[in-house]
């Protein structure tokens, strides 16, 4: 029987939205911009000087419309985003031909943005067609100095260098385009049935073979899904290219940022525990590149330290190319520390899902971890009265309270930081500070026992509107074990003074707790929440549910996908394997992830409410271990054979590196 369910990786439209924020972007890992928009972006080109640093704007040669004659009858006009090809497609039909313009960022070809066009006749006749380009392009910028240079092969050359370094006497980035004119119409020449002004191809459907997550459930979700797999990877280098080197992951993606908008293109803790778990579930050599723009701004995390008198490595709240501090308002930056256990965080996750020692031993991984515990074990105060060590003055993820003490969440993963970074020690032979340990076992973890729930900080009111997700971070993605009745007290707390004018990413995190407990309508509910951030017609998430904050929000995208890919399956990345258990919402009878990376195999995972099925496609790196599928309770363990699905009842387990 056909398929006649619509196609979810195809977002179609007869007319653009109103609000140009929301038009689809194209983006690759050095480039980006808004389809029909006069800007564009080049990663970790930034402009100006402390907090007034942000994207460097530059001129968009490629803000070009394909407009049909004005005597044209009975046109009919369409706008698709396509995420199998990566493109964007507008297309004008007449009743004697078919024109479209297709625009991309190349995948393999990172230096390149393109469109091309096609006009093909569709009725009998040799008269010529003509169809319009509408461009407005001026080679200036309010961000870079820029020069027009001399005609290069038939190709425009424009380069120049920014106004304003980051610090003083840093680097004024220098940048180089080369596009092509574009004329005012192109002309299907009389007794011509097709022709195309441009033939470079575009690579996304290879990725998609190797790597997809879907479910058996409403349209809307599964597009949800596909867009937000779609824009996240789109500012990731093509799996096995090196790609240009990777200035991080910004809010608002790499096709906005220009000055105060979307952040500015700073990086922010949303890159470290929103986006990076998914990518590292799929993409370990982007995953390890934003571990390395860690590395490489870590002179600039020690230095905020040493401003604040504390030892060390603070990571800047918001960072742009020297990891220094750049953060326009000061209690931000001085204040949420716990971005520091975010990075940690992200590094633990990496090291549990390669084993990649390289990284830590030779590649400035084990700097960042150490230097972050120094921090920590600097940053907290001794409570002689509790005997506990108290972290006070922070900000927690709820940016409606400041300088409190003991925010619960940030004091967890201050014990997750040392934790890993002993663990690690052992592992690299490294000395373990007995300091490191002590800070772990004794700093204040806030806990009310009359009410049997976490208290967001010290001196926290049971009411108090609290901004985003925070105390219910705990348990996921913050790896801390928590009882089912202290879960479900935590969630139904927070839930209820939790603001609606939060960011996009906070009820995903509401829905996976709720699936932690098999609460299944619970989470359905929130997680159609999560999802009213995705805007017609081209799927581009706002921040905020009225349409408010950064646009194509890779924050909010990151917390849903992680409510499914982690949620729906129960994956957690532990030293031990990647533990799963699987839950059926109400809305979705089977999920199907595939091109799950770990220890060097990659697997394809799918489940419906009565079974599980495991299969190994590939051993992507040398030496991958040969893996196994534990079952709880009853401890049965299923050889993971390459190529060779294996299917069993569903319930909770582990993959794991194979029993001696």
């Amino acid at each position: 029987m056909e398929d006649t369910q619509p196609d979810p990786t195809l977002f179609v439209a007869h007319s653009l939205p109103r609000d140009p924020r929301l038009l689809a972007t194209v983006t690759n890992a050095y480039l980006g911009t808004r389809v029909y928009h006069d800007t564009l972006h080049v990663s970790g080109v930034y402009n100006g000087s402390g907090g007034s640093t942000h994207r460097a704007v530059l001129p968009s040669p490629l803000n070009v419309r394909l407009e049909a004659p004005a005597a044209t009858d009975q046109l009919i006009e369409t706008f698709a985003l396509d995420t199998n090809t990566g493109s964007f497609l507008h297309t004008l039909e007449g009743p004697s031909f078919q024109a479209y313009q297709r625009i991309y960022a190349h995948r393999t070809l990172s230096h390149v943005l393109a469109f091309r066009v096609c006009i093909a006749r569709v009725t009998a006749g040799n008269g010529p067609i003509r169809v319009l380009l509408w461009s407005v392009f001026s080679p200036e910028s309010p961000d870079l100095d820029l020069h027009l240079g001399p005609d290069f092969q038939g190709f425009r050359y424009l380069y120049g260098r920014t106004l304003t370094p980051e610090q003083p006497g840093g680097p004024q980035k220098e940048v180089h385009m080369l596009w092509t004119p574009v004329p005012s119409a192109l002309t299907l020449d009389e007794g011509e049935e097709t022709r195309i002004w441009d033939f470079l191809t575009v690579a996304w459907a290879q990725f998609w073979e190797g790597c997809s997550l879907d479910v058996t459930g409403p349209l809307a979700l599964r597009q949800a899904l596909r867009s937000s797999l779609y824009y996240l990877f789109s500012a990731l280098p093509h799996p096995g290219t090196s790609g240009p080197i990777c200035h991080g992951l910004s809010p608002g993606g790499l096709s906005n940022g220009s000055q105060g908008e979307c952040y500015w293109g700073h990086v922010f803790w949303d890159q470290d525990l929103w986006m990076f778990p998914n990518i590292l579930m799929f993409h370990p050599e982007a995953a390890r590149a934003l571990l390395e723009y860690r590395v490489r701004t870590l002179g600039g995390a020690l230095e905020n330290a040493r401003a604040l008198n504390y030892k060390g490595a603070k990571f800047a709240w918001e960072s742009a190319d020297s990891g220094l501090e750049v953060c326009p308002e000061d209690i931000y930056g001085t204040q949420e520390v716990h971005i520091n256990g975010a990075v940690v965080l992200a590094f633990q996750l990496y090291y549990h899902a390669t084993k990649d020692l390289q990284l830590f031993r030779e590649a400035g991984g084990w700097d960042v971890v150490s230097a972050v515990a120094e921090f920590w074990c600097s940053r907290v105060e001794w409570n002689a009265s509790e005997n506990k060590f108290d972290l006070r003055g922070v900000m927690p993820p709820d940016e409606y309270h400041a300088g409190v003490s003991n925010s619960v969440y940030t004091n967890v993963l201050v014990q997750n930081s040392l934790h890993f970074a002993a663990a690690l020690a052992r592992d690299l032979g490294e000395p373990i500070p007995d300091q490191w340990l002590v800070v772990a076992d004794k700093i204040k973890v806030p806990f009310d026992p009359e009410w049997n729930f976490h208290p967001e900080f010290d001196g926290y009111e049971l009411g108090d509107e609290v901004k985003q997700a925070d105390v219910v971070l705990l348990g996921y993605p913050v790896p801390f074990p928590l009882s089912p009745d202290v879960r479900r007290r935590n969630l139904e707390i927070y839930e209820a003074v939790t603001s609606p004018q939060g960011p996009a990413m906070t009820w995903s995190m509401f829905a996976v707790g709720w699936m932690e407990l098999k609460d299944s309508s619970r989470a359905q509910g929130l997680l159609d929440r999560n999802i009213i951030n995705a805007t017609e017609p081209f799927k581009v998430w706002t921040e905020n549910a009225d349409g408010s904050g950064a646009v194509n929000f890779l924050t909010g995208m990151g917390g849903f996908l992680q409510a499914v890919l982690f949620g729906c399956t129960g994956f957690r990345i532990t030293c031990e394997g990647v533990t799963f258990d699987p839950l059926c919402l109400t809305d979705i009878s089977r999920v199907c992830v595939s091109g799950i990376f770990y220890q060097g195999n990659r697997l394809n995972f799918t489940f419906s409410k009565e079974s599980v099925t495991v299969e190994v496609t590939a051993q992507a790196w040398p030496r991958a271990p040969q893996l196994e599928a534990e079952l709880w309770p009853s401890g049965v363990q299923i050889p993971l054979l390459l190529g060779n699905q294996v299917s069993f009842p569903c319930s909770a387990g582990r993959i794991q590196r194979s029993s001696p």
